[in-house]
């Protein structure tokens, strides 16, 4: 793996950068391979005491992402470390268990007896409700109004210049994302 790490209001010392990739790198093991693999770490810090850290493995049929925000950056790079891991073991499981009967290049190592286990424990992804909805030809603004007034975090809907598929959705900061689909 080669590491890309950037500072926000953040000087990256060398023994933070030693720390992520002891941290990140760790996740190797779960990958068959994992050479010309970029992970992009962006590190923030808010006000001298909020840190916050965003990772990005763009792999070829998987992109890992995770971000964290507490008040120590080492404690914040543990955690998103966790997190990644716990993303790698749920779709590990059900990659693997896609594949079982198959004869197919796995992306990730063959599990090992503990991990097994894990397996086992990891629950099923079910999809408990269908709906369905015909899209209204509609510009982003007033796809926000529809979406706040049904108090929901996104609203899909057609965009009425370009005739596709839009979504907008809110973010955690309190504005408003435009997703487009091709």
């Amino acid at each position: 793996m080669r590491y890309n790490i950037r500072g926000e209001n953040i000087e990256v010392t060398p023994a933070l950068r030693e720390y992520v990739e002891k941290k990140i790198g760790k996740l190797e093991r779960h990958f068959e391979n994992t050479d010309g693999v970029q992970v992009h770490v962006s590190m923030k810090v808010y006000n001298d005491k909020q840190a916050k850290i965003e990772v990005t493995i763009p792999m070829p049929q998987l992109v890992l992402r995770a971000e964290e925000r507490h008040d120590d950056m080492y404690a914040a790079i543990d955690l998103v470390s966790d997190k990644l891991e716990r993303q790698i073991r749920k779709h590990k499981t059900k990659v693997n268990r896609k594949w079982r009967d198959k004869e197919a290049k796995h992306l990730f190592a063959p599990v090992g007896a503990s991990a097994a286990v894990e397996e086992q424990e990891e629950e099923e992804f079910e999809v408990v409700r269908t709906k369905h909805f015909s899209l209204k030809p509609m510009d982003s603004e007033e796809a926000i109004l529809q979406m706040n007034m049904l108090g929901h975090n996104f609203f899909i809907f057609t965009n009425a210049e370009t005739n596709r598929t839009n979504i907008v959705y809110k973010r955690k900061d309190g504005k408003y994302g435009l997703i487009e689909a091709n």
